[in-house]
């Protein structure tokens, strides 16, 4: 391989892509606005990249709200970008055979292992509901799951599809996480943010702020063809196009104020039982340098 060739291609921002539904439009508008090229993407699941920003083999990406919290010192997020809600979400769920403040002692599968979505089940459940069920973890096929737990938490598209399609089918409670958060602080929930190693922000801070906006653009304009960005996913998916844009139109993409006071309460809640403080510095990246213009 040609050296300039191979010494561009390794200069590229190593960059994580969640390969679920709800990352879907922070990534589509990436090619439109063509700056796809411009970087290396990697895709697996939110935990593997999760584990790979915070090992140093991805420069900037997604990251879990738990694992981010837990290596803040390390990283730096990206204002205004984010997976989350404002009320309902749709994909992390709790799914039950009974009502959920008679779970206790019941056993109760966690179909991932995604601490996020899992450590505010346990949250709400322990202190909405006052319950303390048997938690043991496995595949998130809700028919199976179901044959030997009371009730199952799951996320992404397993949770679309066991609430929109097998729980009613199945006669099951569906519990929407999101909602059962927001009724009880009042605040949005952020499931994943964005973030950047800060060595990497200290080698190439002109690169974190072009990725910056870069996905910014992306979001906007997916979100303003959503109709077009659910049609399309339709093709591929076991979801109708009317459903994802529906899905879509109901995650919160942003990470601003709200969002900062819904991830804070929630590090006050948890983090001494979770591996962060509960008063744990956030550090958020800062507009980029004008003066150079």
């Amino acid at each position: 391989m040609d050296n300039a060739t191979d010494d561009h291609q390794r200069s590229r921002p190593r960059v994580g892509h969640i390969q679920f539904l709800n990352c879907l439009p922070l990534y589509w508008g990436l090619a439109r606005t063509g700056t796809l090229l411009d970087l290396e993407l990697t895709k697996d699941t939110p935990e593997k990249l999760s584990e790979r920003l915070v090992a140093g083999d991805l420069d900037i990406g997604p990251i879990t709200l738990v694992e981010y919290l837990r290596n803040a010192g390390d990283l730096v997020a990206l204002p205004d970008i984010a997976v989350g809600c404002d009320g309902p979400v749709m994909s992390c769920v709790i799914v039950s055979q009974r009502p959920l403040d008679e779970l206790d002692g019941a056993r109760v599968a966690l179909g991932s292992t995604s601490r996020t979505s899992v450590r505010l089940a346990q949250l709400l459940l322990a202190e909405r509901y006052g319950v303390r069920p048997d938690y043991y973890t496995c595949p998130p096929d809700l028919g199976l799951m179901m044959q030997e737990a009371e009730a199952a938490v799951l996320i992404g598209d397993a949770a679309l599809r066991a609430s929109l399609h097998e729980a009613p089918r199945l006669g099951l409670q569906v519990h929407d996480l999101g909602l059962m958060w927001k009724e009880w602080t009042g605040l949005p929930f952020v499931f994943a943010v964005w973030a950047a190693r800060k060595d990497y922000l200290a080698r190439e801070p002109g690169t974190v702020h072009e990725v910056h906006q870069a996905f910014l653009a992306s979001r906007d304009l997916s979100l303003e063809e959503v109709t077009k960005v659910a049609e399309q996913a339709a093709r591929w998916e076991a979801f109708d196009a009317g459903l994802l844009e529906r899905y879509f139109r109901t995650l919160d993409f942003r990470f601003g104020a709200e969002q900062l006071a819904g991830v804070r309460e929630f590090a006050r809640r948890t983090g001494p039982t979770t591996g962060f403080p509960a008063d744990v510095t956030i550090d958020l990246l800062a507009p980029a340098d004008r003066r150079a213009d």
